[in-house]
């Protein structure tokens, strides 16, 4: 028999959404402890118990809410989410704000709320500001995923970890280190100042460069583009105008990648400061050509959006409560085991150079 989804929502707890919905979304800001965001150990026990043997439900609706809609990466993102929902059979749609701000993403997940979506998976802008809003939705039944960003712990049943936070900082400091010789003056061109991994990836980025190895680089600089493509070309032409002696930058978001790779192609600066961090082939590939960038890194964020949408389909079903240890098969990329805290892995990061920017898509 096909398993129940939430579009049998009775009068009665359609009333008592609409209760639900009055709450105001909790505040916060990135980092663990005062600031709001989750320790380990924060994240809220798992109800329940989980069959693995329990068949995907049917016509399951999942809805994807990006940081921004138009953004590149989040379009890739969105094209695995979508092929995985129509393998199990489900409805699709994508929502959200055109602007990454804190609280952009409230509205839509209240109106996803109030249309019983049975999957919410949402890159979170900020921890804390969709953190009432998740809630409500979760309390009205539906099952919560966040990807790429990660809202508090306690906010939602899983987290698709698109690579360690530790693997994505070292890697990325390990090609700066290499492409500006091991020492000189680095700044970082980040999306939001509220955003859960990029500040997460910061600040590991700055224990990492407590090495010994690392002990000629400095960071000078942190700049924040807001994922706006204009933005970040504007602030990568003030981080070069006031550290005129800067070897190099790194934006660990693939709009800043892009943006500072279009500055530095036309300027003069074109293979005298290196640039690196996170970005798609389809994006970096003419600045990899051109000699601005050496080398960048980024895990496939179709994989990212594809394996959102099974865990996803798999907590609906009953097959994960999100409890650490439990396992599921998400499609064609084989199994996967939540790990502490409701954290899923996709794995470590892919870095792409001349040699091999060309062999990708996406």
């Amino acid at each position: 028999m096909p398993v129940p989804t939430r579009r049998s929502l009775t009068g009665t707890a359609a009333t008592a959404l609409t209760a639900l919905l009055l709450l105001t979304a909790c505040s916060g800001t990135t980092r663990g402890g005062d600031d709001g965001t989750p320790e380990p150990g924060d994240a809220a026990a798992p109800t329940g118990s989980a069959d693995p043997d329990a068949p995907l439900a049917e016509d399951l609706a999942v809805a994807f809410l990006p940081k921004q809609v138009n953004n590149p990466y989040f379009t890739v993102a969105r094209g695995g989410g979508e092929r995985a929902v129509a393998e199990f059979g489900g409805s699709f749609k994508e929502v959200g704000p055109s602007e990454a701000s804190a609280s952009s993403q409230v509205s839509y997940i209240n109106t996803l709320t109030q249309q019983g979506t049975d999957v919410i998976a949402i890159s979170a802008n900020d921890p804390g500001a969709v953190c009432g809003a998740l809630n409500s939705a979760r309390d009205a039944g539906a099952r919560v995923v966040t990807f790429d960003s990660d809202a508090r712990a306690e906010c939602r049943d899983v987290f698709i970890n698109q690579a360690t936070a530790e693997d994505v900082a070292r890697t990325q400091i390990e090609l700066i280190a290499e492409q500006i010789g091991g020492a000189g003056q680095i700044a970082i061109l980040s999306a939001t100042p509220n955003a859960t991994n990029q500040n997460t990836w910061i600040a590991l980025m700055e224990e990492e460069l407590e090495r010994p190895g690392y002990a000629d680089i400095e960071i000078v600089a942190v700049a924040y583009g807001n994922d706006e493509d204009e933005k970040s070309f504007q602030e990568t032409q003030g981080l070069l105008r006031a550290h005129p002696d800067l070897a190099g930058i790194i934006s660990p978001t693939t709009v800043g990648l892009a943006a500072a790779g279009r500055y530095l192609s036309g300027s003069e600066y074109r293979g005298q400061v290196a640039l690196t961090g996170l970005g798609t082939p389809n994006q970096m590939r003419e600045f990899v050509h051109d000699g601005t960038v050496a080398s960048f890194a980024l895990w496939n964020p179709s994989d990212l959006g594809y394996l959102a949408a099974y865990a996803g389909a798999a907590l609906a079903s009953g097959q994960l409560t999100g409890a650490e240890g439990e396992t599921f098969t998400a499609g064609e990329l084989g199994e996967f085991t939540i790990g502490a805290d409701g954290v899923i892995a996709l794995g470590p990061p892919t870095v792409f150079d001349a040699a091999n920017v060309d062999d990708f898509d996406f």
